[in-house]
């Protein structure tokens, strides 16, 4: 059973287990399917908030329940309640939950002198927040600590997802060099000098280490990244090519100025995580690299992006970075 199937990581993992036999029940809010899955992948809805459904969703059993969506302690209770009726479980996580020896994290990352220096590679061993209510981080420590306490009683593995990407994004940092390309503009401002490094992560090599796990059931914590984590110039350069564009880049050599040279990737220090725990408990290799990736993303970009204004098509995106195309900063700065 898949909670979440309807997302970007829930579509891929869904196909994957079916191609490798598994006997799949998509669960998600509308009970959509995926033009991708095999015809005996079996939908439904499910509110992911209600125990009571999920419960009674997961019936008499199943050999693996990987959620995709949750939360918090509580989303966690809900699983591990189910103990007795799940074989092993997959739960997605995030790489936000790391804390630099400062107490640093994604948490303190606006405040001066706030962005944690990461070892590099990020490994699982890496010290993370303190488990509570108050944010994201802090809520996703919360539920890996209580799937975890579990211990033999439920194998749960936990896969602490980087920078997301690909089709079906509700935050798809790729954006900024797409709506760019697509609107002509050929110059571009990238603080840091353009390599600042935030792991992205395909959520089919995600699906991959779910399917990973799935075949060899344990307690554990892995990184979920992609192969390689390229600087922001890179991503750009990358995007470039799918589109077939040339463009001029400027850098400053420092943080944004204002909105000028401000990415969704633009960090200060590099956030870059360990993926060797992953390919010697698992065996795992990346499926897809970065630039392999970037072709579906950007066609369903475009296709989405179409007559649309693009804080419309993606809201959460724009709530994070309300002025990620502000041109007029950009050309006053170039003019300046």
């Amino acid at each position: 059973m898949v909670i979440g199937a309807g997302g970007q990581i829930g579509r891929p993992v869904v196909q994957a287990l079916a191609r490798d036999g598994w006997a799949v029940t998509a669960a998600s809010r509308g009970g959509a399917r995926d033009a991708a899955w095999d015809e005996g992948v079996r939908s439904v809805r499910l509110d992911r908030a209600d125990g009571t459904a999920l419960a009674a969703v997961v019936g008499d059993g199943c050999d693996l329940l990987v959620d995709v969506v949750a939360y918090d302690a509580g989303h966690a209770r809900q699983v591990t309640g189910l103990a007795g009726r799940i074989g092993s479980a997959v739960v997605i996580s995030s790489v936000s939950v790391y804390e630099d020896g400062a107490g640093r994290g994604f948490d303190t990352m606006g405040e001066p002198d706030g962005f944690p220096d990461y070892p590099v590679p990020v490994p699982e061993t890496q010290p993370t927040v303190a488990p509570g209510e108050a944010t994201y981080s802090s809520r996703k420590a919360a539920l890996e600590r209580e799937l975890l306490a579990r211990g033999a009683g439920l194998p749960v593995t936990v896969l602490r997802a980087g920078a997301v990407h690909g089709p079906y994004s509700p935050l798809p940092r790729e954006l900024y060099f797409v709506r760019r390309n697509l609107d002509g503009r050929r110059d571009r401002v990238l603080a840091y000098r353009g390599e600042s490094r935030f792991h992205p992560a395909s959520a089919r090599n995600i699906a991959e280490l779910v399917r990973l796990a799935a075949a060899r059931p344990g307690s554990r914590v892995l990184n979920a990244c992609d192969g390689q984590a390229p600087t922001v110039a890179g991503i750009g350069a990358a995007i470039d090519a799918v589109m077939g564009v040339e463009t001029r880049t400027a850098h400053l050599d420092g943080p944004p100025a204002g909105s000028v040279g401000q990415t969704p990737w633009s960090v200060p220090r590099p956030v870059v995580c360990d993926m060797s725990a992953a390919e010697r408990e698992l065996g795992y290799r990346p499926v897809v690299s970065y630039a392999e990736s970037l072709p579906e993303t950007v066609e369903w970009l475009t296709g989405v992006l179409h007559g649309r204004d693009w804080r419309e098509a993606f809201p959460l995106l724009a709530q994070a970075y309300p002025d990620l195309f502000d041109y007029a900063a950009e050309d006053a700065w170039r003019t300046a």
